[in-house]
């Protein structure tokens, strides 16, 4: 059996008194694509803010390639990583946020070609190369010296897509990538999603509201609430017939409320 890409082996994660994340076990295969689904508070998006070492885990482990993430071996023992190993570790993971995040100083092309530069150690040709096929990919290479004030919504949410995969990512995180976009812009940023999956070898987590997208797209969904898989299954099974009352409420208010 292959190296799972990423494992959560009973991760737990709590603020205060509110366990967010209780005993999480979910374990991606290499190029698979999952989309995460629930109401809001259920822990979708701390599963990824959690791959990103933006959060802390309070308990378990989590593997990317069979390696521990926020924990390193130390004389055949799991100790807390140092930032060394998991700057190592995350190096494999990309991340794209539902509110862009790019830098408002730099052009588009400047956007992707910061990090592979500064972290990779590229040269600005290779970088710029680099860039301008990731760019021309999502249809934004003829914005590459716009700067962000000055693209739409949806051209933001392209650029932050290339500019995650200027880092050599095998792992893709997003994160409610069109929740901030005006409806007649979505589409243009899903349909950079289903290309990526079609031609690049990426692992992909997806945290999402649009159903439709999810249930077309995905290997897998999994329908978290409070802070635990209620159900998992391949999409057309679980939008067609779930088998959990509470996935089933879900999907009966999201239906209605669309």
């Amino acid at each position: 059996m292959t190296e799972p890409m990423v494992s959560f082996e009973n991760v737990t994660k709590r603020y205060g008194t509110l366990t967010v994340l209780d005993n999480l076990n979910l374990t991606i295969g290499r190029g698979e694509k999952v989309a995460i689904i629930g109401p809001s508070g259920s822990g979708k998006t701390t599963v990824l803010r959690m791959l990103m070492t933006l959060e802390t885990i309070d308990g378990g482990v989590i593997r990317v390639e069979g390696e521990p993430l926020t924990h390193m071996e130390r004389g055949g023992k799991l100790v807390p990583a140092d930032q060394a190993h998991i700057r190592k570790v995350r190096a494999k993971i990309g991340m794209v946020f539902q509110s862009f995040n790019l830098f408002p100083h730099m052009t588009a092309l400047q956007n992707c070609i910061e990090a592979p530069m500064k972290v990779l150690g590229l040269s600005r040709e290779k970088a710029e190369a680099r860039a301008m096929d990731l760019l021309d990919m999502v249809g934004m290479a003829n914005r590459r010296d716009y700067y962000p004030s000055q693209l739409s919504g949806g051209q933001q949410q392209r650029v932050a897509i290339a500019r995650a995969l200027a880092m050599r990512p095998k792992v893709m995180l997003f994160d409610e990538v069109t929740s901030a976009l005006d409806p007649e812009l979505v589409g243009e940023v899903l349909q950079v999603i289903r290309k990526l999956g079609a031609e690049h070898d990426l692992t992909m987590l997806m945290v999402t509201h649009q159903m439709g997208f999810a249930k077309e797209f995905a290997d897998r969904v999994c329908f978290f609430h409070s802070g635990r898989i209620c159900e998992e299954g391949e999409p057309q099974a679980f939008f067609t017939n779930p088998q959990n009352e509470r996935s089933r409420q879900f999907l009966r208010a999201v239906l209605e409320a669309g």
